[in-house]
């Protein structure tokens, strides 16, 4: 296998690093690399904010659910889906720009989305580690007030980067079989009940056998109680009518 795919196939997140830090140049490599992903009709839909102040980091990790990676690793990035620049241009450019479509809001996410895990790959191809932060949505207004973001931006996630401090486990992914279905959608259920007893299996080696769990199970707060309903209010509130 050619050493992009077995680069790809080793991802695992990274919540402890060294103190050794990322040179700016770096950085700068690695969002460039995350500008030349594929971008819906060229909009480049995303911004980066690049979190340096200690405060700001420390009061993220709050708002993040209390991740204290946020505030420890060499650099933490949060991606923003941004439509504020491209309809700004194109009205500038003489447009009759309509705003708060729902397929806009679509565009941003996955164009941001898209360009941050060639951010992540191009990182770890540079024997960084990197951990995405999902929980920068627990809070979003407050951290789009402290990094001052304006209508028509929101943050999407958070990234963690830095060089590993340890060396987890690759957590198993679902059986290509379960993803791969050929003309038709077809039940998967004989792959998820095996993929479950890996996923118990692995829990159970990870946390020396005091973790009892599989997939389908460690599921239900995404279901259940994790819900962030407040999401839909506030990217109104941000412009994203979702008309």
């Amino acid at each position: 296998m050619n050493p992009t795919i077995e680069l790809l196939k080793s991802h695992r997140s990274v919540r402890k690093f060294t103190e050794q830090k990322l040179s700016p140049e770096l950085l700068r490599e690695l969002i460039r690399a995350g500008q030349a992903a594929a971008t819906s009709s060229h909009v480049q839909a995303y911004s980066v904010i690049h979190v340096t102040t200690p405060a700001k980091r420390k009061q993220i990790a709050e708002l993040a659910g209390g991740q204290g990676y946020v505030a420890n690793a060499s650099d933490f990035l949060v991606f923003c889906a941004d439509m504020k620049r491209p309809t700004d241009a194109s009205e500038r450019a003489g447009a009759h720009v309509v705003r708060g479509m729902t397929e806009q809001l679509l565009v941003a996410s996955v164009d941001t989305a898209l360009m941050a895990q060639n951010v992540a790959v191009a990182a770890e191809s540079e024997g960084l580690g990197i951990c995405y932060i999902g929980g920068i949505r627990n809070n979003p207004q407050a951290l789009s007030e402290l990094l001052e973001l304006p209508d028509h931006v929101y943050p999407v996630f958070g990234m963690c980067l830095g060089y590993p401090a340890h060396d987890p486990d690759i957590k198993p992914r679902l059986p290509v079989e379960a993803i791969l279905k050929e003309d038709v959608y077809t039940d998967d259920r004989e792959q998820v009940d095996a993929y479950d007893e890996a996923m118990h299996h692995y829990y159970g080696e990870r946390s020396g056998g005091t973790k009892d769990s599989d997939w389908s199970r460690s599921l239900a707060p995404l279901f259940d109680t994790k819900l962030r309903t407040h999401m839909r209010g506030f990217l109104v509130e941000r412009g994203f009518e979702m008309k």
